[in-house]
């Protein structure tokens, strides 16, 4: 089996003692729920420009359930330009006496390219119309990439100075959503309110923040009294004031005064806040931090947990990354350069795969995790932005997803002495974290196929032996079966590294480009083989390259 799965590379390696992992196929541990199936970004109008449309049709076909989408700026005022952390539709404006003008076509051009697609919205309730804000001038920022981030915090951050319109505007929304796709598609959305209001991007206070809120559910509710809302959207958890924050809004939900009914409480359908990690750049190399972002999830878990008649509800982490501004390259971030290499792979399949085990340990409801990376239309190649694609060519980290797309069924029992712990990886130093070679292990609901997602992710982003791993899988019901396995890593499932290979153009040829577009897709590390299994029982050994990801695919 060696031989089979570790390639002519691997075999002529030393490698250090072999990673014991067990998975058992004949012990369920829950449902393998596609947290990973939802995505996010800033600009909601790359969504139909050319290599927007290309990706959400590639996202689109990673799972065979619907993937949710979640974008900002969906009610900015403007005329549909694109720019960095920036989008409009210009759904609302106002005539010369002050009444309302509502105007769907570019939040129709969104919603319908999404549902072109089978996916589903996680519709942005944000941010203030120009016409609406108490503090209008300046509206438009013009942020770039080393500027100050608190520039982009303008008239759109600012609570309505009309909370009835505000109301008005979303219940005209919804109904026209109900009225153009039919209510029970509608229904099946999400809908939330705002982003990040415990930072710059609300610029009211709390107490506005949840009469805003109660404006939106009384009109959400009004025109669609199935519709999924949820909230607050906050960020960062493990701050205390945001903790206070999320603990606010949630204490108002159950027992507050509500804005709008004077009665007691508000109706709140899902939890959604944000997690995020924390790189650096120490003596020449990136460290990642996933601890930090762990300890965010942990505390907002926590929160929910503190309130006995919410804890049963849907939890999205409405943005679940390795840090915090897409935007940001490597020219101004150089700790942004994990972004367009396997790095990025290794930390997604690591993080994603720990999700469930922290969900089940909290006993917490998690729906989903917004990965906010997507697409930037028109930049240069392999800029180091947070995205799935650069110039329509699919970065190792897609492939982590297509990877998860192949995984359903149930989870199945992983044993593995040397694996990091979610422990150490949440509350010890990054600089002083083992080598994490991990698994996750799943069973199909049709009994015919299992999958084993294997990684081995470390903090610091710098050469290293690979890991021998040693995968015993036990329990499995066939006495044959096909075994695919895929690759990601420096030279698998990468065509980053075939561009630096190529000279790191940024004009690039046609056969170059079409052979970019080939190396960003999933390949297999070997032709499919078969193997046999004595009482349900077989053992697959192979090579794992530092910050490589493999998915073995057994089906009978």
């Amino acid at each position: 089996m060696l031989a089979l799965f570790a390639g002519p590379t691997a075999r002529a390696q030393t490698l250090p003692a072999p990673v014991a992992i067990t998975a058992d196929f004949g012990q369920p541990r829950g449902a393998m729920q596609p947290l990973w199936a939802y995505f996010g970004y800033d600009e909601p109008n790359y969504t139909y420009m050319k290599d927007g449309q290309k990706l959400l049709s590639e996202i689109a076909a990673l799972s065979p359930g619907p993937v949710y989408v979640r974008a900002h700026n969906m009610l900015t005022t403007g005329d549909g330009t694109a720019a960095l952390k920036w989008g409009s539709t210009n759904a609302y404006t106002e005539d010369a006496q002050g009444r309302p003008v509502y105007d769907w076509t570019i939040t129709d051009r969104i919603f319908d390219t999404y549902r072109a697609r089978g996916m589903k919205p996680i519709a942005e309730i944000g941010f203030m119309p120009e016409a609406l804000s108490t503090h209008p001038v300046p509206y438009r920022h013009h942020w770039a990439p080393g500027q100050p981030y608190e520039s982009i915090y303008t008239g759109w951050a600012y609570p309505p100075k009309d909370y009835a319109k505000w109301g008005e505007l979303v219940y005209q929304w919804v109904a026209h959503c109900v009225a153009r796709y039919g209510a029970a598609e509608v229904q099946t959305w999400r809908w939330e309110i705002w982003n990040e209001p415990n930072i710059g991007y609300w610029k009211g206070t709390p107490d506005e923040f949840n009469q805003l809120y109660d404006y939106t559910e009384a009109a959400v509710h009004r025109a669609l009294p199935a519709a999924v809302l949820g909230g607050p959207e906050t960020t960062g958890p493990r701050w205390d004031q945001a903790a206070d924050y999320l603990r606010g809004f949630l204490a108002h939900c159950v027992s507050g005064r509500n804005y709008v009914s004077g009665t007691t409480g508000t109706r709140l359908d899902f939890i959604s806040f944000h997690a995020k990690g924390s790189p650096k750049l120490v003596d020449g190399h990136v460290r990642m931090n996933m601890g930090v972002q762990f300890q965010d999830i942990t505390e907002g878990f926590k929160i929910v947990n503190s309130f006995p008649t919410l804890r049963q509800l849907p939890v999205i982490l409405g943005e679940n990354d390795p840090e915090g501004c897409a935007a940001c390259g490597v020219q101004t971030n150089p700790e942004n350069a994990y972004r367009n290499g396997s790095i990025f792979a290794s930390y997604t399949a690591a993080a994603y795969a720990r999700l469930y085990e922290l969900a089940d340990q909290y006993h917490v409801n998690l729906a989903g995790a917004v990965s906010w990376a997507f697409e930037f239309e028109d930049q240069p190649w392999f800029a180091g932005f947070r995205d799935l694609a650069t110039n329509g060519v699919d970065k190792p980290v897609l492939n982590v997803f297509r990877m998860l797309g192949q995984m359903g069924g149930q989870r199945v029992a992983v044993t593995n002495p040397t694996a990091l712990s979610l422990t150490d990886i949440r509350d010890h130093d990054a600089q002083t974290q083992r080598p994490d070679v991990g698994a996750l292990a799943t069973l199909a609901a049709d009994g015919h196929s299992a999958a084993v997602l294997v990684w081995h992710y470390h903090n610091d982003v710098l050469p290293a032996p690979a890991a021998a791993v040693e995968l015993t899988l036990q329990g499995l019901p066939a006495q044959r079966a096909l075994v695919q396995h895929y690759r990601v890593d420096e030279t698998h499932s990468n065509a980053y590294t075939l561009w630096q290979q190529q000279g790191s153009p940024q004009t690039v040829t046609g056969p170059q480009r079409a052979a970019l577009e080939q190396a960003g897709q999933l390949a297999l590390l070997a032709p499919p083989a078969r193997v046999s299994t004595k009482g349900g029982r077989t053992v697959l050994r192979f090579a794992l390259p530092r910050q490589g990801v493999s998915l073995l695919r057994l089906s009978w």
